[in-house]
């Protein structure tokens, strides 16, 4: 009989926990005991790892006079290690509003969507000095999928400075199609650091292996 399934790959005990997690909503340290073929004793261990990276959380039951029960389930940063097809969707979407509405309209919604998340971007990242507030820009992008990283640079390398490079395109798909996002991304950096001035130094979709923005205050 031909299975359905796609072909199994290694996994570590680590992801079969947090992939029993996912299809459970929650389960207690002796039931993935039981599961994995484990003892609790190891299965504990696992699970205290994934608490101290934030993959996986816990609520506490006390039944009767004995020890309480912990349910452990995924928490929203363990969701994101599964693969989702959000991209996909809006590439769909966009391709709905771009056969349904004008061009100019269609400038128009982008330019709306990124200076909302814009505004979220400057409230996020708050004050500070530059170095404090690049950082906590590279830490948004990074939750938002982009293998981002920032360093200062001196006069050498166009400074003083920082240098925000992202390795990867979370917006890829949709980049490739309606490549003004990426205008627009370099607007929000801009927003998010009015007293800055923002340059492109690197760019994907030129066919290098980076993105790079150049900030200076």
């Amino acid at each position: 009989m031909t299975s359905l399934q796609p072909s199994a790959t290694p996994t570590s005990t680590k992801d079969d926990i947090l992939q029993y997690l996912l299809r459970q909503g929650e389960a207690t340290a002796l039931a993935l005991a039981e599961h994995l073929d484990m003892s609790p004793q190891a299965v504990r261990r696992h699970l205290k790892d994934l608490s101290a990276e934030g993959l996986i959380e816990h609520r506490t039951v006390q039944e009767g006079m004995g020890r309480p029960n912990y349910f452990y389930q995924l928490s929203r940063k363990g969701r994101d290690r599964f693969p989702a097809q959000y991209d996909t969707f809006a590439l769909s979407l966009l391709d709905t509003l771009a056969e349904t509405v004008s061009q100019d309209q269609m400038q128009d919604i982008l330019q709306k969507q990124w200076h909302r998340k814009a505004q979220d971007y400057y409230a996020q990242v708050g004050n500070g000095s530059l170095g404090e507030r690049v950082a906590r820009l590279v830490a948004l992008r990074q939750g938002e999928g982009y293998m981002a990283e920032g360093h200062a640079v001196g006069p050498e390398e166009g400074g003083p400075g920082y240098i925000i490079t992202e390795y990867n395109c979370a917006i890829s798909h949709i980049a490739e199609s309606f490549p003004s996002v990426c205008g627009h991304e370099l607007e929000m950096f801009q927003v998010a650091l009015p007293d800055c001035r923002v340059e492109r130094t690197h760019w994907l979709v030129q066919g290098e292996h980076r993105c790079g923005y150049l900030i200076k205050q």
